[in-house]
């Protein structure tokens, strides 16, 4: 015979299910009601079964002539024994003359006649079994309370054998002359019985019960997690592949629809982060390969004119110089690009600058003079508010005006171009403006302006302009500040650059540029 393992009486008693831990539990709750029923039910049946054998006694009292209990005669031919003593003595008790009545021939009942002297006299028919006895004061007290229009209820009582006995207590004799007090009692053992069949009862009907909610309510709760099991089963089939699908929304249970809401809701965010985990993995290749593309074009220009310089050019000045020339323009080149990829990392890892009070009037007003230089003879207008300060970088803030008006240089002519830079607040925001009257920008490549490495002409060996990064520096350091940066253009109409700071404080930022 196989022997049952530990683990196996754990999981039927302990079961790992959800379907079978609802089972049993709401079974073992339904036991539980049963037996405090079943409790409640043996305090409760107990005393109706009690009190209404003790109401049948004492209708059965007084449907009997008092006269029979009160026959001077009889009691004066019969010797009498004082219950002071000891009133458990049946055989020394005094008796009155026995009546016919039929009440007296019931198998377990006893009648006590008790005289206003404490007299006790046993009426009823011989039947093996002694009344349990009170003393005298007892008697006299329930013999006040009943003169005195008192209720007194049943009393449990054991007699001299020990045997329980549910007994009563009526007044004998006729209204308004009743002295003598007439007890009668019987054995509860018929009323326990009684008592236990209906407990009985109780307890199969409770088992029967349980099986058949055993029988039943398993497939009702396999009905009611057929949903859970449908989100399990979405659960179990979702991948990077599939963020797509969705559970059904309703599904009639309050529970599970909050269950399917939030798996629907974390798939969304799944679905998001891997589409921005996608797209900044594209932008990663793309910079890598435009970053080795922009590195790569300098590099060959140099290593090709170290190879004419080896070949002997280093012997005619004139190509010497020429070569050098070109080398250092090349290195200069990527020096720029190297310098402009390490400001992007760096504002990408930290975007948080040290900001510190700054009037931007006076700071456009302290970069006229280069500004000119780098204009040459294009016209350049400064249009500036004064008194327009806030919690800016100022070196960033020059390097962002920088940028774009080398932007707009590259773009207008060198004769009739006008560059003007507008400065001006409102709603606790300064507002720069560069715009020039430039070629302009096709609208297919406005939203992409801001990209890195993008750049509008089709050949990346135009002769005019950097690497693509300048406006994506400006974006960045603009973004650091809280504020935003759009640009509006037609081609042959020019471009123009809006930016907008806040110049309310912001929160102070402990940390070095």
């Amino acid at each position: 015979m196989t022997l049952i393992k530990r683990s196996d009486i754990t999981r039927f008693f302990a079961p790992r299910s959800l379907k079978y831990q609802l089972l049993y539990r709401s079974l073992l709750i339904l036991a539980a009601l049963f037996l405090l029923i079943g409790v409640l039910q043996y305090f409760i049946m107990k005393d109706f079964i009690f009190q209404n054998k003790a109401d049948a006694l004492n209708a059965q009292i007084m449907s009997m002539p008092m006269d029979w209990f009160m026959d001077g005669k009889d009691t004066n031919n019969r010797p009498e024994t004082s219950n002071q003593g000891d009133p458990a003595n049946s055989a020394e008790r005094p008796q009155r003359d026995r009546r016919d009545s039929p009440m007296f021939y019931q198998p377990g009942l006893s009648i006590v006649l008790i005289d206003p002297n404490g007299v006790t006299a046993d009426v009823s028919k011989d039947n093996n079994l002694n009344a349990p006895l009170l003393s005298t004061d007892e008697y006299e007290q329930i013999r006040i309370q009943l003169k005195a229009h008192k209720q007194i209820g049943y009393k449990i009582l054991n007699n001299a054998e020990g045997i329980e006995q549910l007994v009563v207590y009526r007044m004998a004799g006729p209204p308004g002359r009743a002295e003598g007090l007439i007890q009668v009692s019987t054995e509860t053992d018929s009323l326990k019985q009684l008592l236990m069949t209906q407990l009985a009862i109780f307890a199969g009907l409770s088992v029967l019960a349980l099986a058949a909610g055993l029988a039943l309510y398993l497939p009702l709760l396999r009905r009611t997690l057929r949903p859970l099991s449908r989100v399990v089963v979405a659960a179990q089939q979702t991948d990077a592949g599939s963020l797509t699908k969705r559970i059904p929304a309703s599904q009639g249970q309050e529970e599970i629809d909050r269950l399917s809401d939030a798996f629907n809701g974390m798939l969304e965010r799944l679905d998001h982060s891997f589409e921005a985990e996608r797209k900044t993995t594209e932008k990663m290749r793309r910079f890598v390969a435009d970053a080795s593309h922009e590195l790569r074009t300098p590099l060959t220009s140099i290593h090709g004119f170290l190879e004419v310089l080896l070949r002997g050019a280093a012997s005619n000045p004139d190509q010497l110089a020429r070569a050098l020339n070109s080398m250092f323009l090349e290195s200069n080149r990527i020096n720029k690009l190297v310098e402009d990829l390490l400001v992007l990392a760096k504002l990408d890892q930290d975007p948080q600058l040290q900001l510190a009070e700054t009037k931007l009037d006076a700071l456009l007003l302290e970069m006229e003079p280069q500004l000119q230089l780098i204009a040459g003879n294009r016209i350049v207008e400064l249009l500036l508010t004064p008194h327009v300060s806030g919690q800016f970088h100022a070196d960033k803030l020059k390097q962002v005006v920088l940028n774009l008006f080398f932007n707009a240089v590259q773009h207008t002519d060198s004769e009739t171009g006008v560059i003007s830079i507008t400065l001006a607040s409102y709603n606790n925001q300064a507002e720069i403006r560069v715009a020039d009257n430039g070629t302009g920008i096709e609208a297919v490549h406005l939203p992409h302006l801001f990209e890195r490495f993008y750049r509008n002409e089709s050949s990346r060996t135009r002769k005019k302009g950097g690497a693509g990064l300048g406006l994506a520096i400006t974006k960045s350091i603009v973004d650091a500040h809280r504020g935003t940066i759009t640009v509006d253009s037609l081609p042959g109409a020019g471009t123009t650059f809006r930016i907008l700071l806040p110049t309310t404080p912001l929160q102070p930022i402990d940390m070095q540029d």
